[in-house]
């Protein structure tokens, strides 16, 4: 029975949901363990150039998989052949390569799984797995959607946020710096973690979003930047009209920019330190994961933060 009256709980907007259709759990990992227990797959080829948090429902199912290399376009760069029972993850980069995953659906059909945690805005592809995550483009503890017609049937549970929430809290009301702690433990604690629900909290902080603005200040972002970059950028990557980028990635020839723009404040990722260890100096992989700069284009900035980015690494 629902409490009427007492103390009041935080007060968040309540608009509808991007991906209301979608099976809501707690972590985009746990969306792919959903995948891999649902499918029975017996193997799985994954791209080198992918987070580690992504070998851990295998490594946990004890399912094989077989590493592939993707080229400067972000595609495969080698043609992979399946047998029955195999499937081919790809990752939808940055958000820019929707019509790239559509082909890929046609050739591989319903072996195919995408991973869209870079791609939050893409439209699921229909008869194919996906999965999307939250954190990577709101402030948001934890959460992810899976889309996927095949039901697993085990119990599950529901997860809680309120734990994970420090970080989002202090980098508004003291600075990014002192909730960073808290962000990274918030991070391990979602290793390992079991297919859960998607939190309450989350869910109703997904319900806050306006996300046509979020989507609109993205792309603008993006585009200041590839008009003052694109032409250094070994990456030709302009936006396609019906992209919402997580990035605007860029990738010179020059080492310590990263350096460089962490000194001026710029806070950039990197993705991913793994992938150095798994592949050779001149593989196109190592060298996204040494020298890409995944610059931030999100809701939270404009048209002077992305000239400061400009004046810094011109």
């Amino acid at each position: 029975m629902r409490a009427i009256g007492g103390y009041f709980e935080l007060e968040l907007p309540y608009q509808e949901e991007y991906h209301k259709e979608a099976i809501k759990l707690n972590t985009g990992r746990n969306c792919l363990e959903y995948i891999l227990r649902a499918r029975k797959y017996q193997k799985v080829y994954i791209p080198y150039y992918t987070c580690d948090v992504v070998l851990e429902p295998f490594r946990k199912l004890g399912i094989p998989y077989e590493f592939y290399h993707i080229n400067l376009q972000l595609e495969l760069a080698q043609e992979i052949r399946l047998n029955p029972n195999e499937a081919i993850l790809y990752t939808n980069y940055y958000g820019l390569k929707q019509h790239y995953t559509e082909t890929l659906a046609k050739q591989y059909r319903n072996s195919l799984i995408v991973d869209n945690t870079q791609a939050f805005y893409a439209k699921p592809i229909k008869g194919t797995d996906t999965f999307y995550t939250c954190r990577k483009f709101f402030g948001v503890p934890d959460g992810a959607y899976l889309y996927t017609d095949k039901v697993l049937e085990i119990g599950i549970e529901q997860d809680y946020s309120y734990e994970r929430i420090d970080s989002l809290i202090k980098r508004i009301d003291i600075s990014p710096e002192a909730g960073y702690i808290d962000f990274r433990n918030t991070s391990k604690a979602l290793v390992n973690q079991p297919i859960k629900r998607m939190s309450n909290l989350t869910q109703r902080m997904m319900q806050g979003i306006d996300y046509r603005t979020v989507a609109q200040q993205r792309r603008a972002n993006y585009l200041l930047l590839h008009e003052a970059l694109g032409k250094d950028n070994q990456l030709e990557l302009p936006l396609p009209d019906d992209a919402i980028p997580m990035v605007y990635p860029y990738l010179v020839p020059t080492e310590g920019l990263r350096e460089k723009l962490i000194e001026n404040n710029i806070f950039v990722a990197r993705y991913w330190p793994s992938v150095l260890e798994h592949t050779e100096p001149n593989d196109i992989d190592h060298q996204m994961a040494y020298l890409m700069q995944p610059l931030p284009i999100d809701q939270r900035y404009g048209k002077e933060d992305m000239k400061r980015i400009i004046d810094i690494l011109s």
